[in-house]
């Protein structure tokens, strides 16, 4: 049966990288991406694409269900595969009513139009629904505590995490409720070409470029687990085709490191490259560009993720260290002024 595969948020930062990656295997698939294009989404992330006519592009929310309902129809959709999602701490602290809405009221409208579509086509076992989240559900490790893993209690800290929390728990009862083929992936933090500069790693490299302050939060200490996008998104493609209807995978990066270490790693590499890209630099070294500032509230202490199950069954793990993740991520933000310098303004 040929794919027709709607992808919600696809073009975000995961959502764009996973439908270029898609569109590359598997080219005689119909790709439909759906994005508001709110600050995060970025339609020159799929602009080739949409020129040479390899993707269909929607302006639209996933809470307009009429639309998702007029879509489904009109393309024969049978995949969704769901990135949609507001996702970044700072702004649901400041503005959480925005998370609600999007990743539960948008999760909850894109289910019910799935279901209903899926159940007007004889409920066909080979329609998927895979919905995207995050390792941040499961809340904040100790620093001898055992990893995150697929059952591990949910424990969110944070609006946003609250909000992706309930996305699960709605996405797995309309699986035991209506038996949906539905799967979920947790995931750790991403990173790569094309992260809003909202997000630590892109926002320290383009600081560093323009010289201003790198800002780490409280003493530096928390440990994140960081997982290359494209990683993530061939683990995402291992799901869809070949795992297990009512299940979760937990996909994780394998580099777990103190955010402190981190922005220094990040300043170390910066020096090197601009300077073999006879770039000039207005400071010593970047390291003095390092700032700590005030902690925001409920900051978690360290995720990392267990991702045995779906190296087992899928036979899956990351392919990219962090030192050669970082390198291409700093090179792609070098050489893309372009792409991001008109951000900034957000």
């Amino acid at each position: 049966m040929k794919r027709n595969i709607l992808i919600t948020g696809g073009a975000g930062f995961i959502g764009s990288c996973f439908v270029k990656l898609w569109i590359k295997k598997y080219p005689n698939d119909l790709i439909l991406v759906l994005d508001k294009l709110t600050y995060a989404g970025n339609i020159s992330n799929l602009k080739e694409l949409i020129e040479k006519d390899q993707i269909v592009f929607v302006k639209g929310d996933i809470s307009d269900s009429f639309l998702v309902d007029k879509l489904f129809k009109r393309y024969l959709i049978n995949h969704i595969v769901n990135f949609a999602a507001e996702s970044h701490v700072d702004r649901s602290i400041n503005e959480p009513k925005s998370f609600l809405e999007t990743n539960i009221f948008g999760t909850y409208s894109l289910l019910e139009i799935f279901r209903k579509n899926w159940e007007e086509n004889n409920k066909n076992k080979s329609w998927r629904f895979l919905h995207v989240s995050t390792d941040e559900v499961y809340g904040s490790l100790g620093e001898n505590d055992a990893l995150f893993e697929e059952n591990t209690p949910y424990d969110p800290r944070s609006p946003y995490s609250a909000s992706k929390a309930s996305s699960d728990h709605l996405a797995l009862a309309w699986y035991h409720t209506f038996g949906i083929p539905l799967i979920v992936s947790n995931c750790s933090n991403n990173y790569g070409p094309f992260q809003y500069p909202e997000k630590l790693i892109p926002l320290s490299l383009i600081n560093i470029m323009r010289g201003d302050f790198v800002n780490v939060y409280g003493d530096g200490e928390n440990i994140r687990d960081w997982l290359f996008v494209e990683d993530h998104c061939e683990a995402l493609e291992l799901i869809i085709k070949s795992g297990r209807i009512g299940e979760k995978y937990c996909i994780g990066g394998g580099n777990e490191i103190r955010n402190i270490d981190l922005v220094r790693r990040l300043c170390d590499l910066m020096d090197l490259e601009l300077i073999k890209n006879e770039k000039i630099l207005e400071h010593n070294t970047s390291r003095q560009l390092i700032r700590l500032i005030s902690d925001r509230p409920g900051h978690d202490k360290r995720y990392a993720i267990n991702f045995s199950k779906i190296k087992n069954e899928l036979s899956w793990e990351p392919k990219t260290d962090i030192e050669k993740g970082l390198k291409k991520t700093i090179n792609w933000y070098i050489n893309n002024k372009l792409w991001w310098e008109p951000l900034l303004s957000n």
